[in-house]
C-alpha cells in the first residue's frame, strides 16, 4: 500500500503528469487539497478527467487531519493531489515526516511550481532570494515580513517573488493591486525607501495556463492594471542583468 503526494502543475486538469495520472487510477483514495493554491479548472474537471471521487482536503484537513488519511494509506492506496509541487509548502514536508515515522511507503510525484514558472518573465531563477508571501491584512496590523524580505533581497541585488494570500472557502484572492497597496501601507510606517510609485515591478496571473499574464511597469502603473481571474504574483526584481532587462520590455505596460 502506498502514499502518493501528486503535484498536478498550474493549468488544468491535463497538467498532471503520465506517472501522476497512473497513480491516481490504482488509487483507491483520492483527497485533492484546495486551499495553497489554485487550479485553472473545476473540482468537477478533475473527477471527470480521472474518473474518480475526489475528497476535498481543506486547510483543517490537511493540517490536523492527515492523520486520517495517513492510517488509511496503511491498508489502501491513496492519492494526495497537491495544486503546483508536492513540496512547495511546508505543510507537504510534514505529511512526508509523518508517513516516515509510520513506515508507511510514500511516492512523491513532482510537477511545476510558481517558484520555477517565474522563469517565463525572463528573469533568471538562480538570482531570486528568499521568497514572501503578503497575507490580507485583517489580523496582520503590525505587517513587516514581506517589507523586510524585500528590503533583504534588495541589498543582495536578488528578485522577490511575493505569493499573494488566497482564502478559496471564502472565494477571496489577492490581486496585484491589493498586494502593492498593503506594501505601500507599509512603507508609510517604515519610511525607508524601500517602496515607491518608481519602483520598477512584475505582475503575474495565472502562470503556466494559456491565459497568463505577465506585465512589468513601475509600482504606480501595476496598481492601475486588471490582471483577471487568480492566481497573482508580485515580483520585485533585484538588479538585472540586459537580457533580464530586454526579456522584462517584453512585458512592459503599453501606455
Amino acid at each position: 500500500m502506498t502514499l502518493y503526494l501528486i503535484g498536478l502543475g498550474l493549468g488544468t486538469e491535463k497538467d498532471i503528469t503520465l506517472r501522476g495520472l497512473e497513480a491516481v487510477k490504482q488509487s483507491d483514495l483520492v483527497y485533492f487539497e484546495d486551499y495553497t493554491s489554485l487550479l485553472q479548472c473545476s473540482f468537477e474537471d478533475l473527477e471527470k478527467f480521472y474518473e474518480k471521487k475526489i475528497i476535498r482536503a481543506d486547510r483543517n484537513q490537511s493540517e490536523q487531519g492527515i492523520t486520517k488519511i495517513l492510517e488509511q494509506a496503511k491498508t489502501k492506496n491513496v492519492s494526495f493531489l497537491v495544486v503546483g509541487d508536492p513540496l512547495s509548502a511546508t505543510t507537504h514536508v510534514e505529511i512526508i515526516k509523518q508517513a516516515h515515522d509510520l513506515n508507511i511507503k510514500l511516492e512523491i510525484i513532482p510537477n511545476a511550481s510558481v517558484l520555477t514558472a517565474v522563469g517565463l518573465t525572463g528573469l533568471q531563477l538562480y538570482k531570486f532570494g528568499k521568497t514572501t508571501s503578503i497575507p490580507f491584512p485583517e489580523g496582520h496590523p503590525h505587517l513587516e515580513t514581506p517589507y523586510n524580505v524585500i528590503k533583504e533581497n534588495q541589498a543582495l541585488g536578488l528578485h522577490t517573488l511575493c505569493l499573494l494570500d488566497l482564502k478559496p472557502e471564502q472565494n477571496k484572492f489577492m490581486t496585484v493591486p491589493e498586494a502593492m497597496i498593503i506594501l505601500e501601507n507599509i512603507e508609510q510606517r517604515k519610511q525607508e525607501k524601500i517602496i515607491h510609485d518608481d519602483l520598477l515591478v512584475v505582475g503575474c496571473a495565472r502562470l503556466g495556463s494559456k491565459d497568463q499574464i505577465i506585465k512589468s511597469g513601475t509600482a504606480k502603473e501595476l496598481k492601475s492594471v486588471d490582471f483577471g481571474k487568480p492566481p497573482h504574483c508580485l515580483i520585485i526584481p533585484g538588479k538585472l542583468h540586459f537580457t533580464e532587462e530586454e526579456m522584462l520590455r517584453l512585458w512592459k505596460i503599453k501606455n
